[in-house]
């Protein structure tokens, strides 16, 4: 299980570097495609697909499994111990397409974060002056309505004519 494990998390590491390698130059996919198709099928120069660079799901897999598959053979061939093969070859498999697609998680949240970096540094300028602006009015003088609320209280009050009174004035009553 130990054994399993390390080589889940290194096949991670793996699927991140062959990702941001293919991202960079896809030189071997363009030796295999010329290699494989005739000229009319060849991509083009300023294509830059490669083995898991854009390609879909099911591609990926086929191209990391046939990778993996060539590997084991010759390490089968050239050490002849063996290790529980299948299970290590699962997770080696596994964890190449989780690196692949943590990696292109990465790269696409760092193209969006470059894009609105000038607009993130606009709002977090922002949000600093609205709060020195808040800070200022929580120092500074008291608010208005405290204010009249308190001049109100001072006041002594003046003694009102009740409604009876104010309707006999009136020669109602």
């Amino acid at each position: 299980m130990t054994l399993e494990l390390i080589t889940f998390i290194a096949s991670i590491l793996l699927g991140i570097i062959i990702y941001w390698r293919e991202s960079q130059t896809n030189r071997v996919y363009r030796f295999f495609n010329k290699l494989l198709n005739s000229k009319e099928l060849q991509m083009k120069s300023i294509e830059k697909k490669g083995f898991v660079y854009e390609q879909n799901f099911l591609l990926r897999l086929v191209f990391i499994t046939s990778f993996f598959l060539i590997g084991i053979l010759i390490t089968r061939f050239l050490i002849p111990i063996d290790l529980a093969t299948i299970s290590l070859f699962a997770s080696m498999i596994f964890g190449t397409l989780i690196g692949t697609y943590i990696a292109g998680f990465i790269f696409k949240s760092s193209a969006i974060i470059d894009e609105h970096s000038d607009s993130l540094e606009e709002k977090f300028n922002d949000v600093l002056e609205k709060g020195k602006d808040f800070i200022e009015d929580i120092k500074g003088e008291e608010p208005i309505a405290i204010k009249k609320v308190q001049e109100e209280i001072e006041k002594p009050k003046v003694e009102e004519k009740s409604a009876r009174e104010r309707l006999k004035d009136k020669g109602l009553l």
